[in-house]
Formats: structure tokens, sequence, C-alpha cells
């Protein structure tokens, strides 16, 4: 194999580790397998099974729910895969539901049955893909013939479960052996929680037509897949984790990227992981190497594919010029172009992808050498996936490397500090919580559709007894002999998303042709739809002026539709891409428990997260270059109700760091915020102690640090809390932690190289390393703080401005809505009819001349409005409430009324 890239990568490499081949461990096969798949096993040269796959068998055959977790390109499909096909071939009318988290991987999956379908003909064995790609008449075949049903989770929620009664549905769950789960670990947060209800549902379903199926799950390495499984399943399960399969030598190298230094020496930070992979990949290719690099997000993997495109395409780079030897693979692509991808790179027309995690399962794209992660993924099992796809061919020609290039990030510059807690650690747990009561309520109004509920469901729905309250006074179900049937729409299981927890899609359509009126840019065409995504998604990248990137090509977002929720775009020829920024605020609910750790109370509890998306920023692509902010002219906002955990701060710690806050060119106190600092090392120790991604959880300060007049008796808390609506169990497991999660913010600050503070400790070059380290420490032990060396804070951002303060509203009332009507937000003209506003502890009291206003403001969703109106323009509690009084004057109110009903009485009479 060659020799890897140039020289001045391998120069980037801080450490190498090469993991030995080990050869196979092998099992006879078991007595009980059937003597026709022995015929079939060894004609195709496996005449004897991996201890594993053995394994597997016999537990399966002994009745046992299974769950298996050897290494990647381990055999575990034929482990799950021989005890169906037994069982199709003792009893034709077996059924086998094999669920896949991903159409893509289905499909490739089916195509890896095709020798098994082949050998013993479709009169034996007979399979078929349900997906929603799938064709009317083929639909029909599978559910009339097919021993084997591939399908995802959509499916079964949206098409086996709503018609379990028709179309041959009926057929299926009266024969149901197996239902195998591939890729078990990919379910976890919205999506394993959405899946847990629907094999629940399922069991309804199978009870009734008398069916007990058996749970075959395959696994990457994690530390709870018996538990994972059980809760998912809601069975108990057998673990098979002793890999007999053989592993050649695999090679693992750790980039770290180089420094960025001025001219006075100073460092400016680390060059990015994408610009070091731009820079591998055109190399890899040139060198005939088939890979994979891997991009932590959509807009990482555009971006990657776009700069390594651009130099492979440059004239005379290493005698080609051929960006079509790559592509780019994620979500967002349609069906065919992925499929497409992937025909390309198994047959070997391409080179090699830059890919989103998708590539991080089982999918078969020919044998690769190598992989490029760009960026650590976040928990060790995507580490060990990502790194499985490489090097899937047996003896010494399967040799592999594997690159990890290092991002300025806490978990990245740990790796750096500490090579070996990669490799020796363990894997993470994964965390899914089915109990999430917005998810309950999604899946029991699906249930009720399918069957009547009954009292023997509360031992499935543990929040049943709420729930059908609710949909009692909602009208969707009707009580009939102790029975609660469905009564409302007619399809409740397409109300909701299973990949979160929000049913609101947003359509991205590109109009080919740019007209300009009066110098204002407008799309011209019918367009067509690129892409489609949630809300939340929509808000953080189609926001107007947003550069989107599908496959390399870039698109200026011109508008953003909240009512049709579409968004049109143009194509751009612009040397940038957009992130986008903006504030979070919380506001307790209520408190479920407390208790005491070190220094500090730790809660759990209901919150509600207002999440507002106020401007973008424009990085120069190559050199990543901030090329400055824009604010949105109107402001993205999305507040939910979701679980958290806060950590009050102590005393002297929030004095401290409130004496080192410097105003803006607003003055807003917003430049030095060592609060953020600490939100920062606290969050990522957090992402440590549970298998989450960024957009899982989040942290922030409650919004009273840095109330600007004074008012500062109340208690300022760090939230961490979950990013979905109702929570999903992760805060709840981090106040469970949150001792271990102090130490290991307290390790990765200490640990960091930096001198005085940086990006990859404390999230900021302004903020100073050793005050943040402090103040960590002294969550659980007093000690005085250090000196502080006061760093050049440059301003590079203009911040979303807040003019006024809370506390200050009555005397500044004027001013304030004249602020909110300039702005052009709702509420500001109902605001400016306010006879007086009044400030009382945190409530705002709005004096009005009408008692319908009154009223009108008992709607939460008025009132939340309005008060998301006025916190965006002033800094208030986090407990903030608004109440109404009336002043009318009734006689001139009732001489009003009467007016009306004369002369609605004369319009009728």
């Amino acid at each position: 194999m060659k020799e890897p890239v140039s020289k001045d990568i391998s120069d980037l490499t801080i450490y190498r580790k090469i993991l030995p081949a080990h050869p196979a461990s092998f099992s006879e096969f078991p007595e009980a397998l059937h003597p026709d798949l022995k015929t079939y096993l060894t004609e195709h040269g496996i005449p004897r099974l991996y201890t594993h796959q053995a394994e597997m068998f016999e537990a399966a055959r002994s009745g046992e729910n299974v769950v298996i977790t050897t290494s990647t390109a381990s055999g575990k499909t034929l482990g799950f895969l021989l005890p169906v096909l037994q069982a199709v071939l003792e009893d034709p009318l077996t059924r086998a539901v094999f669920v896949y988290p991903t159409k893509a991987l289905a499909s490739d999956q089916y195509r890896a049955l095709q020798p098994f379908l082949e050998y013993f003909g479709e009169g034996k064995i007979c399979a078929g893909v349900y997906d929603g790609d799938t064709m009317k008449a083929e639909r029909s075949r599978i559910r009339k013939s097919a021993n084997i049903i591939l399908t995802n989770p959509e499916m079964l929620n949206a098409a086996f479960l709503p018609n379990h009664s028709k179309y041959g549905f009926d057929f299926i769950f009266t024969n149901l052996k197996y239902v195998v789960i591939d890729e078990l670990h990919s379910y976890r947060g919205a999506f394993g929680a959405h899946l847990a209800n629907i094999f629940r549902r399922m069991k309804r379903v199978c009870g009734y037509y008398r069916s007990k199926p058996q749970f075959l799950c395959s696994s990457a390495t994690i530390a709870n897949p018996v538990e994972l499984a059980e809760r998912i399943c809601g069975e108990k399960f057998a673990l098979i984790d002793r890999d007999g399969s053989p592993a050649p030598e695999k090679e693992y190298r750790i980039i770290q990227p180089p420094e960025i230094k001025g001219s006075n020496d100073k460092i400016y930070g680390r060059r990015s992981a994408s610009s070091v992979a731009a820079e591998m990949i055109p190399e890899l290719t040139e060198e005939d190497r088939h890979f994979i690099a891997f991009g932590r997000s959509r807009r990482n993997v555009e971006v990657i594919l776009k700069e390594s495109r651009d130099r492979l395409d440059a004239a005379g780079f290493l005698g080609k010029g051929d960006g079509g030897k790559i592509a780019g693979y994620r979500g967002g692509y349609t069906p065919l172009e992925r499929r497409e991808i992937e025909r390309k790179m198994a047959e070997g027309e391409l080179s090699g992808l830059v890919s989103t995690n998708a590539l991080e399962l089982g999918i078969d794209i020919g044998n690769l050498d190598s992989t490029v992660i760009v960026g650590y993924p976040g928990t060790r099992a995507s580490f060990w996936q990502q790194t499985g796809r490489a090097g899937r061919s047996r003896g010494e020609q399967g040799r592999c490397i594997n690159y990890l290039i290092l991002e300025n990030q806490p978990f990245d510059q740990y790796i750096a500090i500490d090579p070996e807690w990669l490799f020796s650690q363990g894997s993470e747990n994964a965390i899914v919580d089915p109990d999430n009561l917005l998810i309950q309520l999604a899946h029991i109004r699906a249930a009720a559709a399918e069957m009547p509920l009954s009292l023997d469901d509360i031992a499935l729905f543990p929040d049943l007894g709420e729930v059908i309250p609710v949909l009692l006074n909602a009208e969707e179900v009707k009580s009939l002999s102790g029975r609660f049937s469905w009564s409302g729409p007619a399809f409740p299981a397409g109300d909701y998303s299973l990949r979160n927890m929000d049913r609101t899609r947003f359509k991205l359509i590109v109009k080919e042709q740019v007209e300009f009126t009066d110098g204002v840019r407008q799309a011209a065409g019918p367009g067509r739809e690129v892409t489609e995504m949630d809300e939340t998604q929509a808000y953080h990248e189609l926001h107007p002026g947003a550069v989107y990137m599908h496959e390399g090509t870039l698109y200026e977002v011109l508008k953003l539709d909240l009512v049709s929720r579409t968004a049109e775009a143009v194509p751009f020829e612009g040397n940038y891409y957009t992130v986008p920024a903006g504030t979070e605020e919380t506001r307790i609910l209520q408190a479920f428990h407390e208790e005491t750790v070190g220094r500090t109370t730790v809660h759990f509890g209901d919150v509600n997260v207002n999440e507002i998306v106020s401007m973008f920023k424009k990085l120069q692509f190559h050199n990543h270059q901030n090329l400055g902010y824009v604010e949105l002219t109107q402001p993205l906002q999305k507040d939910y109700d979701t679980e958290s955990t806060w950590i009050e701060i102590p005393e002297n710690v929030t004095d401290v760091y409130r004496s080192l806050l410097m105003p803006n060119r607003l003055g807003e106190l917003v430049l030095n915020d060592h609060f953020e600092g600490l939100c920062y090392a606290l969050k990522n120790a957090a992402m440590m102690t549970t298998m989450t991604a960024r957009d899982d959880i989040d942290a922030v300060v409650s919004n009273n640090a840095a109330i600007p007049d004074g008012r500062r008796e109340q208690i300022v808390s760090l939230f961490i809390y979950d990013k979905y609506e109702g929570g999903l169990g992760y805060s709840e497991k981090i106040s469970e932690l949150v001792p271990q999660i102090i130490a290991n913010a307290v390790r990765m600050v200490e640990g960091c190289p930096c001198e005085s503070g940086c990006p990859a400790c404390v999230g900021d070059y302004s903020l100073d390393k050793k005050m943040v380290l402090w103040g960590l420490k002294n969550l659980l032990e007093e000690s005085e703080p250090p000196e502080y060396e006061q760093k050049q804070i440059e301003e590079s951002r203009p911040f979303v401005q807040k003019g006024f303060s809370f506390y200050k509203l009555p005397e500044e009332w004027a001013e304030f809505c004249d602020s909110v009507i300039r702005s052009g937000e709702s509420g500001g003209a109902f605001l400016r009819t306010v006879e007086a506003a009044d400030v009382s502890g945190h409530r705002l009291i709005l004096t009005v001349g009408n008692a319908f206003y009154e009223e009108w403001l008992m709607d939460p969703d008025n009132v939340r409005g309005l008060e998301n109106t006025i916190r965006y323009h002033a800094v208030c509690p986090s407990d903030m409430r608004i109440e109404v009084r009336v002043s009318e004057d009734r006689g001139r109110a009732e001489k009003i009324r009467g007016k009306l009903r004369r002369r609605y009485e004369d319009r009728l009479s």
C-alpha cells in the first residue's frame, strides 16, 4: 500500500496507532442448521461460521431476543439472517420484517440478499424492499408473497400498523415470527423514542393476531446495548459480543492542523480541519485511494467537497483536473442521486466520497483503504463505526489507514493531549426515553385509530391515564363499552416526523434565473424543489441571505415564507458561506427535584426555551475568514418547553464575573463574558457523559447575569437543556452526573495546551482560561479568584440591541413602544395603546382600557408572543410574567356596545 499523502500533511501527524491483524475464530455448522443452508454456505466458500454467528443462530433458535455488537464488517448480517432463513425453509408462511434506519441501507441489504434469493428461488424464499419509493405493483407482490420484508420505521408507522386489517397486512402480522433491527445504536434520542412507541403499537396489533415475534438486533459497540434494546423493544435480551471475525492490520493517524501565526508571532488559533481535509482529499485521489471523508455536518460536507473539487479542477494540479472523481453524500439528496453515487463508488468510477455520518452505517460502496474523519465525530462509537468502513477485505491487502483531523474543539484537543483516551476507553451509553409525553401522545392517538384502547394498554403507555381525558375533551376519542375508539381525523399516524419532534416542514425552491428590480435580486421561473427540512433547521439554514450548499453547488436564499413554509433561492457565485447566530433565553416552569453538590444546588425540571436567530456571519471559503455579520430584518423565533438541569452559580463567582463584563458600542454588558466560558466548558463535559451530538443539548446562563441597572439580587443559574420539546432524557441523566461533569470540565480546561484561553477550552480567545477554571472549581470548593490580566477585546459582531431594562420599562415605556414599532414586530401597536405599565417583582403589569384585551391576553399564544417581543427588546428576568388590569369607562363601554348591538339587529331584521 502506498505511503499516504504529502510530507507536509505527514508532518502534522501527532500520534500513530497500529492495531495488529488477528485471525478468525470458527465454529462448525450447528447441528440444527437446515441442510439446504449448509449446502448453500459450502458452495459459496463458507465451510464454517464465525463463533458469534453460530452463537446467534443457537440463541435465536432457542427463542431468545438477541442483540449482537461485534465489529464493523464482522458478518453480523449473516448471523441474524440464518435463523430467519431457517424458519422460512421450515414453514413457507413465516414472515420476518427487517427494519433499517434509512431507505439506502435497506436497498443495500436487499442487494446482499440476492445470492440467497437466486439460489433458493421464489418458490422457497421471497423478499422485497417496502418503502416510500416502492411501486404500487411491487408493494402488492411483497404483501402477498414476501417472507422477508425490508423496510424502515416510517413505513411501519404510516403503512403497516394503520392498515393492519387491510391489503394483506393481517396475514403478515398473523405469521410474523421475527423482527430484525439493524444499526440499533442509531435509534437514540427522538428517533429511538418514536421507534420504541411504534413497537408498543405493534405489540397490540400482533396480540390481536395471536403472534409474538422475536427481536434480533445488531449494533455498533456501545456501553449499554442490552439496555438500549430492552428500552426500544420492551423485551428481555441476550447479548452476543465475542467477535469471531478476522481483522486486517489497521493504522490510525491523528493530525493536528498547524497554528496560525501573525507577523509578531502571535498565535491566532489553528487552521480548520476542513481546510486540511480539502488538501488531503485531492492527494488521496491522485494516489488512486478508495476513501470516505466524514464531515460533521451537511454544511461541513459541502464546504470540503467544493474546496477539494476546486483544487482538483485547478489547472495543472498534479497533472489532473478531475473534480468529478469525488462526490458528496448526505441527507437532502434525492433517492436517485444517492443510488447513482453508491453505484459509481462501488464500481470504481469515483475515488472517494465526502459524507455526513449517513455512510457511517453499513451501506456497501466497495472496498475502501482509507477513511478521513474531519473533526472528532463526538462519540467513540461513531469513531469506530466510521473507521470501520475501511479495510473490509481480508488478508494483508485489507490493511488500511484511518486519519482523524482534529478541530479546534474541546473533544478534539483533549484527544491531542491524551490520544490513548480514544483507544483505551469504552464506548458511551446510548440514551433513549420512550416515555416522552409528546411522543407518547402522538403514538397513543395513532394506536387508538388502529384499535380501540383498553385498560391493558396502560402496560404499554405509562401516561395513558393522563392522555385519554385530553383526547376525550378534544373529541378525538369516544368511550364505547369500556374502550376508547378513535373519532378524530382520518390519519393521526401522519401527524408527526419520526426523525425529530417537529412536524412542521419547510421546502427549498431553487429558481434558475434572476431578475433585478430597482437593484433588488428576484427569482424567476417556476423553480424546482431541492430539499425539505424541519422548522429549526430551516431557521438556521434557509433564512434570507443564507448560502445553502447542495452537492457542491451554492444557492443564495432570497426569501423565507413562514406561511407557505417555503424558501426561495437562486444560484450563487460568491466566495463565502454563512453560519447563523442569535440568543437563547430560558424560563423555569417547575422543578422536580434538587440536591446539593459542593457549593451549588442542582435542579432538574421543566423550562421554557426561547431561541432567536437574529443574524448570520459570512465566512470566506478556503481561509474561513469572518467577513462580517448581517442582522436579519425579521428575527426568527422558536420557543418550546423542555427538560433541563440547572446549576446555581455561587455568589462569589457571579460577583467576579459581573465585575469583568464590558459594554459593547450599544452599551450592553456583553463583552468579556466569562459566564459563556463556564457554559461552554460544562456543555462539552456533559456531552462526554452522554451519547449526545452538539444539537441534542445546549447550555445557557440565565439572562439576569448581566442586567445593566444593578437589580442583581436574583440567583444566576446555568441551564443545560434538551433541545427537543418535552425532553428526551439527556438532561435528566446529566442531573445524576453533575460531579463527574464538573470534574471533566476542570480536566478539559486545565489540560488545554493554550496559554490563556482559546476556542477549544473556553470557547473564545478573549476569555481568561484561569478565570473560567476558577469558576468551575468554585462550584465545588471556595477559593480566592486569580489575578486577572485583561485581554484586548475585539468586538467582531453587531449584537442584538437590547436598549431597555425590565425594571426601567415604566419610565421609558413610550420610547420602548417606539422601538418595537420601528422594528416592525407584531404587538407594537397594541403596546402603544397601554395606558400604564408598572413593575412589581418580576411581573409587568399592563393597564388597558377594555376588558376584551384582558380576555385576549388569556390566550397562551398571544401572551407568549407579547412576552417574546418584550424580551427581544429588553433585558428581562428569566421568569418574567405579564399581567393585565382593566380601567375601562363602564358607561362609555356600554354605550358603544349598545350601538353595535342595535346596528347588528338592524342588519339581521
